[in-house]
């Protein structure tokens, strides 16, 4: 049983926190990788109150549930005190920055903030792991299961993989600081539980093997930072051949991806939103500008972000 927190640090009981942006599965680690955006985000004020539990008094930028048990953040922010056996309650106010469905994290980013923001007031803050792990109960109100390959990164910060659930562990891998992100959301909804339903059941051996070759060369590559190897592993058998025909014109953003220079492309999460690596900002500018192009000349809206992989997750915004 964890200790009772009743004790707050700081001078306020009130923060404001910052909640990254987040692409998961990376092509070769479905389920497994995942990395943190720079300066794509939401943000939270978290503050405490007497009365027990979690009350949503303000959403901005989406319209989401505001009855906790509805609502990641509710669910996740309940969770832990429950877990912690907090005598004190929240309040949270929510500013959505990421779009929802949008797949870069946004269940994700409300799930891990609010779990990230009641540590901040803690004496005794607790782990990353452990937040993580209340973290996801969120996560399965939005997908269906508890998994944490984006709630890990909005943590932890950096590309983070995890190497199992029972018992649960994450690795935080090495800074990629040469690496340029660039991405394309074109302007539909996926629900992460319907992306998650259009997957078989059951895969082939030699699939299973390939992606399990994959994911263990692109880790390789990091510790080695072995850039041919770092680009050949970055592909997907598994989710993107099935997942692939939700997103519009896939198959041609992913040949302008190569056409200037990008070294990897893929769906972020279950998509609809794409991310491509590239070596240098300007392939990623360049890719950017040519895809948003092709998808005006297809009638369909698009938001695009360029930017590099953060090595800090949730953080608290200065007063």
């Amino acid at each position: 049983m964890e200790k009772q927190h009743k004790n707050l640090r700081g001078s306020g009981d009130e923060v404001t926190i910052f909640c990254p942006a987040t692409v998961a599965n990376v092509s070769c680690g479905f389920d497994a990788l995942g990395f943190a955006l720079e300066g794509i985000g939401d943000e939270m004020v978290i503050r405490k109150v007497a009365t027990l539990g979690v009350k949503i008094t303000t959403i901005t930028g989406e319209d989401l549930p505001m009855e906790a048990r509805n609502n990641v953040a509710g669910v996740a922010g309940n969770a832990m005190l429950e877990g912690i056996q907090a005598d004190f309650g929240i309040e949270i106010e929510i500013h959505k920055k990421i779009r929802s469905g949008s797949g870069i994290g946004s269940s994700s980013a409300s799930a891990a903030g609010v779990v990230y923001g009641i540590n901040q007031l803690l004496t005794t803050p607790i782990s990353h792991l452990e937040l993580t792990k209340y973290a996801m109960k969120g996560e399965a109100l939005a997908s269906g299961n508890e998994h944490a390959d984006n709630v890990a990164p909005c943590i932890y910060g950096g590309m983070t993989l995890i190497t199992g659930y029972n018992p649960f562990r994450i690795t935080s891998l090495p800074p990629m600081k040469t690496i340029y992100v660039g991405i394309l959301h074109p302007h539909i909804k996926i629900a992460t539980k319907d992306a998650r339903t259009i997957l078989p059941k059951n895969v082939p051996l030699k699939d299973a093997i390939t992606q399990a070759q994959r994911l263990a060369g692109f880790v390789a590559s990091l510790y080695e930072w072995d850039k041919q190897l770092f680009a050949e592993s970055i592909q997907d058998v598994l989710a993107e051949p099935h997942r692939k025909q939700l997103i519009p014109h896939f198959d041609a953003i992913k040949t302008i991806s190569k056409q200037h220079g990008c070294i990897a492309f893929g769906i972020s999460g279950s998509g609809p939103s794409l991310f491509t690596f590239a070596f240098a900002k300007a392939d990623i500018d360049n890719y950017l500008t040519a895809s948003k192009a092709y998808y005006k000349q297809q009638n369909l809206e698009v938001d695009t972000y360029s930017s590099q992989i953060s090595s800090t997750g949730c953080s608290l915004v200065p007063e």
